[in-house]
Formats: structure tokens, sequence, C-alpha cells
């Protein structure tokens, strides 16, 4: 009798932790220690939670002493795979390639190089393909920003560049931020009224005359132990930022839609909504690249507010040997 009571209490705890990490918005623990890192690789989680599932079925084969307890356990972790497979189907699995940009379409590229890691030539070519009048690059230095651009330029596509660097020295590039900006949308300037997040720098850019987008480069830090605090305080930064008119924001955000606010068109940010929810794309993952980008975690993102249309999102794969742990992801915005 004892025995099979402390089998039922566990089972109710392992199926209570599980629905925590499944479901963490249900008890406002998405941000919590662990939970906030192991929400981000749902399918990865699915995965394992299935194959462990099929070996606790295998071993209550063998033991018949035990076998209601593991075959409990292994219904309990179906359960949990099924609900992290119905949460990413809601988000979308979209990986086809999008047609050529409208005319009046915006294209906003964000790619995080990993210090450079990727080479200037590298996120040229990216951006000709893609035909990006926007380009986000988390851990890119200004030098490789310039380089980049001055390639685009003898291709036909001249950008302004900014950067933003909190670590001058360069000692660790990953501390800096670039931004590049097709000249057909005019002049931009740093807004540093409104601050940037905390250990990793983001930066706005409002239009200089006025007419056009606001755009925002944005590197969050990673949820890693230590670092929770800046991490919840960088999303709150964001939440601040993507509001009012026309505004983008986009880069690496350490953060999936678990991560994010209820917006009136979904989860978001701000006013913001998310350009991968919004285009069904919104489970591929982005990083790391050494697992597939149905495994990984949609952490890379580009987000609109609701004046501006939201015609496309992908992921891009091809990239995955060019240095970077992260992929690039593209977006297509119209007025």
């Amino acid at each position: 009798m004892i025995r099979r009571t402390a089998a039922a209490v566990l089972l109710v705890g392992v199926a209570a932790a599980l629905l925590v990490i499944g479901w963490p918005s249900l008890f406002g623990l998405a941000g919590a220690p662990v939970i906030a890192q192991l929400v981000s690789l749902r399918a990865a989680l699915a995965l394992v939670a299935v194959v462990a599932a099929i070996a606790l079925l295998i071993v209550a084969a063998g033991w018949p002493a035990a076998r209601r307890f593991l075959a409990g356990l292994a219904v309990i972790a179906l359960a949990f795979a099924a609900l992290n497979l119905a949460v990413l189907s809601s988000r979308g699995f979209a990986t086809d390639a999008l047609p050529a940009p409208a005319d009046d379409e915006l294209v906003v590229l964000a790619w995080n190089t990993l210090g450079d890691a990727t080479g200037a030539q590298a996120i040229a070519d990216l951006a000709l393909e893609q035909q990006a009048d926007v380009i986000v690059l988390p851990e890119t230095t200004e030098e490789t920003a310039i380089a980049a651009a001055e390639s685009l330029r003898a291709s036909g596509r001249p950008m302004w560049v900014h950067a933003l660097q909190f670590d001058p020295e360069l000692e660790l590039k990953a501390r800096s931020t670039s931004v590049l900006i097709s000249a057909g949308l005019g002049e931009y300037v740093r807004d540093d009224t409104v601050g940037s997040t905390t250990v990793l720098p983001s930066i706005v850019l409002r239009p200089a005359d006025g007419d056009g987008p606001t755009i925002i480069g944005v590197h969050p830090i990673a949820p890693v132990p230590g670092e929770l605090a800046n991490w919840r305080a960088d999303l709150a930064w964001l939440d601040e930022v993507c509001t009012g008119e026309r505004v983008i924001m986009a880069g690496d955000l350490n953060a999936t839609a678990d991560h994010f606010t209820a917006t009136d068109d979904g989860p978001g940010l701000g006013s913001c909504v998310d350009a991968a929810l919004a285009s069904g794309a919104g489970a591929v993952g982005t990083w790391p690249t050494r697992l597939p980008p149905l495994l990984g975690a949609p952490i890379d993102h580009v987000l609109a507010t609701p004046d501006l249309e939201i015609r496309g999102f992908r992921v891009i794969t091809t990239r995955d040997d060019a240095g970077s742990d992260h992929r690039p992801v593209v977006a297509r915005l119209a007025p």
C-alpha cells in the first residue's frame, strides 16, 4: 500500500513538473530559472520525451513488478511530447522559400554573426541574395559592418552603417551590434535617449527627416545563470520601446514566443507583432546551427507594429556552415 501511494505521488509530481515546463505561462514561470532555458527547446524536449517513453515501455515489458509505474511514466512523457508538439504546430513550421520581394516591400534581415565569425563578404552576399533594405547584425563590429557595406555599395546597393559597441577595445566582439540601412530609405540617427539593453548593445534608429520607420536592432543577454535579472530587464526594455507607429525591431532576442507578452494579435513585445508567428514559421529554430531547424530554439526575430503589414518571414537554412551558431532570418514588411 505504501509503495503504491509513493508511486502515485511520484507520478503526480513528475506530471506537475512537466506541465510547468510545457505550459509555463499558465503559472507565470516562463522566465524562471531552468524553465526559461528548457521551454526554448520545445522540439528537442518532445523528442527526448518520446525516446524516454519508448525506453520506459521496453523496461516495463521485462519488469512485471514495476510495469504499472513505468507505463504511467511513459504515458506522462508522451503527453508532455504531445503538448509541446501542439504548441509548436500552432506556431508553424513553414520553411519554403519566399518569392522575390514586391516593389513596395521592405526586406529586413537579421543575423547574429558570432563576433564577426562569418566575415563581411558573407553578410554582403546574403544581403544581396535577399535584396535586404535593413540588416541587423548582433555581435558584428563596426569595422566588419563597414566592410560589408562597401561590398554592397560596389554591387549597387549602398547602405548607411550604424554601430554601437559596449567594449571599445573589442576584446569581446559579441558586445557589438551593427545595423545597415539602405540609402534609399534616407538618413537615420541614433536615439540614445531611450537607453539600451544591459550587457549587450541594442540600437534605436529614427529617420532624420521623420519619414520612415523606426528601426531597432536588439541583442538582449541570454538567460544564463547569473544573468537572469539582466535578461528580464532587457525584455522589459524591448517591451517598452517596441511601441508607437511604424516601428521595426529585429535581432537575436534570446527569447521565444513563450517569453513574450500578449498583444492583440498574439505573443509579441509592446505593441509589436512577431513576423514568424504571423507567417506560420514561429517554430523553426534559429539556434544553434548544429541542431536541425525543427529541433532548435527560435530566438532570432523580426517584429513590427500593426500599421506595418507582415507579408512573409523565413529562417534561412542555407548558411549553417558560414561560421555563426545562429541562422539568419528575413521578413517582408509593407505599409
